[in-house]
């Protein structure tokens, strides 16, 4: 018979054997996220001092692109350049995709497919930055006018950081595993790039289809701050052509024409009031018109005007309203100006892309890594979407795999943001403006922060 003494006595035996086994489970365990920190540590240090190492040798080569910049779907120079590297690093490299577009495929065992995207396309505007290192090229574009060309929004430094961050990472082989695909994007500024490397059947030729997509762009705060929020991130975006036609003629006998430079002129006022008179106050919508073009003496009267016009949007619903009162006033103008059905306005649409979405679990794990890189403060999450727009996610879109996430990446000095926010603007110069440049101690940096969230994105 178990007597109520001898019971107390083996449970305390038992309780006390319990507790040695639980402190060494307890070493054990801190003992081993001990190592991991360590090692993490030992890493984040590793990969800082590899972007530094390299950074005199980047920066030479995002000034070259720099002063070399190459429009959508014409950027040879800077495809062969990417191209030849990525090749000398061991990747498995494939050209040609959408004319331009490069891909290089490192695979390293078993892991996650994750796919690091930077658009090569450079801007129809003259650099008035006054760099030594400045553009002073022009291209001729598709319509055979000659323009004026500068990387305005960032995407030589993009190249830069898709260079180094490949390096980095086959050099990082080690503390990663899975397939890193490297994708140089044709194009990005008219909004066709990456649809056209999709089209271009890129996965049919063996880029493998990802379980991430990661990208970085320039933007004009300080260096050392990002901006990496989740959901929608960048707005939807239309761009499209109106022609608008009439009857030619002699400068001096206006009454004998039908004039499409006033019908153009009437209609870039007119567009303003969809925004103003039929979106909702509560909703976001831009309409801009970047340029118009007819005629070409003084004196002639042109048969034929075009209007370019960009449109941004976050919903579909506003989307249409946009389109639909677009079409509403270029027929109301033809039908004012008594020209026939067949001689109406024509719509060429030329790029759309819909909202840049952030998906919040990858996005919340690549700003927790990056607290390693940036102060935490500088990590902002919260801000708004911004109302540009971007391709990037139409890389992937509707594959119901892949989730992305697009940071924006502060490039400018922080002195002259500081002066810029001192003075009541802000920030001291805006992408697609001749002023643009990106400050040199964001390219190791940038590389810095693309390695690391890449590193984040292999972990099981």
């Amino acid at each position: 018979m178990v007597t109520l003494h001898k019971f107390q006595t083996e449970l305390k035996l038992v309780n006390k054997s319990k507790n040695k086994m639980t402190n060494k489970a307890l070493i054990f365990l801190a003992a081993t996220l001990l190592t991991v920190a360590t090692l993490q540590a030992q890493i984040t240090k590793q990969v800082h001092q590899m972007a530094y190492a390299d950074s005199l040798r980047m920066v030479e080569i995002y000034k070259d692109l720099h002063q070399n910049p190459e429009l959508g779907f014409m950027e040879v120079r800077t495809s062969g350049i990417i191209a030849k590297e990525l090749k000398v690093l061991g990747y498995e490299v494939i050209t040609g995709i959408a004319k331009t577009g490069v891909v290089g495929i490192l695979k390293n065992g078993e892991g996650p497919i994750v796919m690091y995207r930077a658009d090569m396309d450079c801007n129809s505007v003259k650099e008035i930055t006054g760099l030594p290192y400045a553009s002073s090229k022009t291209m001729k574009k598709e319509d055979g006018t000659e323009v004026p060309v500068m990387h305005a929004c960032g995407h030589d430094a993009h190249v830069t950081w898709l260079l180094q961050v490949a390096k980095m990472m086959v050099a990082l082989k080690n503390y990663w595993k899975g397939t890193l695909v490297m994708l140089a994007q044709p194009a990005e500024e008219p909004l066709t790039g990456a649809k056209a490397m999709v089209n271009g059947k890129m996965y049919e030729k063996g880029v493998p289809v990802p379980d991430y997509l990661f990208g970085m762009h320039t933007w004009p705060i300080a260096t050392g701050s990002i901006i990496n929020g989740t959901g929608e991130r960048a707005a939807g975006s239309d761009q499209l052509d109106v022609t608008f036609y009439g009857v030619g003629g002699h400068g001096s006998t206006p009454e004998v024409t039908k004039d499409p430079v006033v019908m153009a002129s009437n209609a870039v006022m007119q567009y303003q009031t969809i925004i103003s008179r039929n979106i909702a106050a509560q909703d976001v919508a831009v309409l801009t018109v970047g340029a118009i073009q007819g005629g070409g003496d003084n004196n002639v009267i042109p048969a034929s005007v075009v209007i370019k016009l960009n449109l941004r949007w976050f919903t579909e619903k506003t989307r249409n309203i946009l389109l639909d009162g677009i079409k509403r006033i270029n027929e109301g103008i033809a039908v004012a100006n008594g020209l026939p059905k067949e001689s109406y306005p024509s719509i060429l649409m030329k790029g759309n892309v819909f909202p840049q979405v952030n998906e919040t679990f990858v996005t919340t794990r690549v700003n927790k890594a990056l607290t390693g890189v940036i102060a935490q403060e500088n990590i902002f999450t919260n801000t708004l979407p911004i109302m540009g727009s971007e391709d990037f996610n139409h890389l992937v879109l509707g594959n119901g795999k892949t989730v992305c996430d697009y940071v924006i990446i502060g490039t400018a000095h922080p002195e002259a943001y500081a002066k810029a926010v001192s003075e009541g603007k802000r920030a001291p110069f805006f992408n697609h403006n001749g002023n643009y440049q990106v400050d040199l101690a964001a390219i190791p940096l940038g590389a810095e922060i693309g390695v690391t969230a890449l590193l984040e994105l292999f972990k099981k």
